[in-house]
């Protein structure tokens, strides 16, 4: 058992990150600038170059590297393998082009300074690569990985990390250019990418046959907590196999997501993971703060800060140019370039092991380390500068003037979000479909999901009270939310959620009970309808039809107590009528259920058990035959009939808050 001495030592670091998390960024946030930024200052103030209140950065790094790794498996949630596909161009044309354009220009000015071939060749490939986690969170800020020089971005950044294997396998090469005999890294560089190969063949089999099983198998055990610790357990398996043979973590978490892109699990497994990906990201961010290295700084800060304008200026003009020619247009390529500006994280990688393999020296290396985290820290800076400029410049807001990307947009957002698809949820989808109307459906019961899968529509497992699962669904993105669950408390709790953080949506409600609707009514839902009102009336025409009335008789019989029905909710809703008041004033009785129509006579018990049992009841409603007179079969106008106050209530069976 740990004792209070080594508990004592594990908190100071955790309370050391959390408060610098909880000061830094919304400082940066209230002054304009990007979450990014914040993490960054903050790991510089708490690091060795500031403080030196983390004695030990490395190990927070190891960690952090998490993050990265959460954050790809969750854009490739968002991705399906047919959109990559018709990705291809950009990351394979557009990707290469910058890649190579970035490292041969890089590399030249770092031959020009002085530097040996290799090195140069070195620094310019880990100087050309791209941060994925500032390109993505810049992105995701600004709500444009959808855009379309979003898309292009994201096409450089995966490729990016497709050729980590090749640049690393190249190393042994240059190495061996200046002067070393060995050329056994032939070898090495097929074994390597055979593996790799073999390895993303076992994880496409596995994910493409076996999670989904996996997942319906948890799932029925109705246990979230094992629903977050398997979603960890396959991301961070996947990144580990992928980094012992030779890939990067983040990479191998990518190809995780992507196979789970169509799984009915997505929605529940990015809801999962978001709270580790948040708070992991930042701790990277405050890790690459921390890897500055202060000394360094003081002693060349001029050649140091230069090199790191004129190497994000060079960037950027680069990128935006190819981006150019792949199709964007001006504003589009300089937003892309300029989120593409900062050095990526495996330059933390390959830098050190250039030096371990001769290529650089110790001085190089430090002063390269040194450049790379500091575009981390100034890259933000110029890409929310560049969109101050475009604000000013077009009086517009920071969102992409380009058309959406068709590579990345889902073909058709959905319109509604559906949340349960029992047997009510089942027949509105169905009228849905028939109208072409596309919808994403939300359920936490497997079967259900299983037999919904011939619905074609967006279909996913998980739990709709819970607001996260709501964002990854797309609740800001729908018209209508129609809530069909038939637990009560769940479908309130849906709705104070609904609007609280989505105003702008529309609620549909299906209520359980005249009580749940007058709850359903006093929060202000658009519309709902209890789920046995319309099926009852519709019983009852039928049964009138039965007795021998016409079928138009029966109908306009069943539109009055329609009209009367409703017009008793509204004012039991407002607390006008005595059972309405005692359930304002929280009664344990709730609504109790009265005719809509005075009986002719008083009610008859026909034995004696009964009359024991409805005595007092039976005198109650002998009184208030004899205080009201009976209605005319002909008086069928809900408005007089209650005092209902508004005679224009629709009649489908529900009750529509404006």
């Amino acid at each position: 058992m740990a004792s209070p001495v080594e508990h004592a030592s594990f908190l100071p670091p955790v309370l050391t990150f959390l408060s610098a998390a909880v000061i830094g960024v919304p400082v940066f946030r209230l002054i304009g600038q990007s979450a990014v930024l914040g993490y960054l200052v903050a790991g510089v103030l708490i690091g060795p170059s500031g403080l030196s209140l983390i004695a030990e950065p490395d190990t927070a790094a190891s960690v952090a590297e998490i993050g990265v790794v959460l954050l790809l498996f969750i854009v490739g949630l968002e991705l399906h393998l047919s959109q990559l596909v018709s990705m291809r161009r950009d990351i394979f044309g557009l990707g290469t082009a910058q890649l190579v354009v970035c490292a041969l220009v890089l590399g030249g000015v770092g031959v020009l300074a002085g530097l040996k071939p290799g090195a140069a060749a070195v620094i310019g490939l880990a100087l050309a690569l791209s941060a994925t986690a500032v390109a993505l969170q810049l992105l995701e800020e600004r709500g444009d990985l959808g855009s379309a020089y979003g898309g292009r971005a994201f096409a450089v950044l995966l490729f990016q990390d497709l050729s980590v294997v090749g640049i690393l396998a190249l190393m042994p090469l240059l190495a061996s250019a200046g002067g070393a005999t060995d050329a056994s890294w032939l070898g090495d560089a097929a074994l390597s990418t055979g593996k790799a190969l073999a390895a993303i063949l076992a994880v496409v089999l596995v994910g493409r046959y076996g999670l989904n099983p996996f997942f319906r198998l948890l799932a029925a055990s109705n246990a979230r907590e094992v629903m977050t610790a398997a979603a960890l357990l396959v991301v961070l398996g996947t990144a580990l196999l992928m980094e012992q043979v030779g890939l990067s973590m983040a990479m191998g978490a990518f190809l995780a997501g992507i196979l789970l892109a169509e799984s009915n699990f997505r929605h529940q497994l990015e809801a999962d993971i978001e709270p580790f990906r948040g708070m992991l990201l930042g701790l990277f961010f405050m890790s690459v703060g921390m890897s500055i290295d202060g000394g360094l700084v003081r002693e060349v800060w001029p050649a140091l800060f230069g090199a790191t304008l004129g190497a994000i200026l060079v960037k950027v003009a680069l990128v935006a140019g190819l981006f150019r020619l792949f199709g964007s247009d001006t504003l589009g390529a300089l937003r892309g370039a300029a989120v593409l500006a900062p050095a990526g994280e495996f330059a933390f990688v390959l830098l050190p092991q250039a030096e371990d393999l001769g290529l650089t020296g110790a001085t190089a290396t430090r002063f390269a380390v040194a450049l790379a985290a500091l575009t981390m820290l100034i890259g933000p800076i110029a890409a929310k500068g560049l969109d101050k400029l475009i604000e000013r410049r077009n009086a517009q807001t920071t969102h992409d003037l380009e058309a959406p990307s068709t590579e990345l947009a889902e073909s058709g957002e959905a319109q509604v979000l559906v949340i349960g698809f029992g047997r009510f949820g089942q027949l509105l989808t169905q009228v849905l479909l028939a109208e072409g109307i596309t919808a994403t459906v939300i359920d936490k019961d497997v079967e259900q999901l299983r037999a919904a899968s011939r619905f074609g529509f967006r279909i996913y497992y998980g739990d709709g009270t819970r607001l996260d699962v709501l964002r990854a669904a797309g609740i800001g993105r729908v018209e209508l939310v129609c809530v069909c669950v038939d637990d009560r408390e769940g479908a309130l709790k849906i709705v104070d959620i609904v609007h609280e953080e989505f105003s702008s949506v529309r609620t549909f409600v299906r209520a359980y009970d005249r009580l749940h609707a007058v709850e359903l009514m006093n929060r202000d839902v658009d519309y709902q309808i209890r789920e046995t009102a319309e099926s009852a009336l519709t019983f009852g025409r039928a049964a009138l039809e039965g007795l021998g009335l016409s079928p138009e008789a029966a109908a306009a019989r069943t539109d009055d107590v329609r009209k009367r029905d409703i017009a008793r909710l509204v004012l039991q809703q407002a607390g006008a009528l005595p059972d309405g008041a005692s359930w304002m004033r929280g009664a344990a009785a709730g609504l109790k259920p009265e005719p809509l129509t005075a009986p002719i006579r008083p009610a008859r018990a026909l034995s004696t058990e009964t009359r024991d049992l409805v005595g007092g009841d039976r005198r109650e409603a002998a009184e208030r035959v004899l205080e009201r007179p009976a209605l005319a079969p002909q008086d069928v106008d809900a408005g007089e009939a209650e005092g209902d106050p508004d005679s224009e209530l629709e009649a489908e069976g529900g009750v529509r808050n404006a």
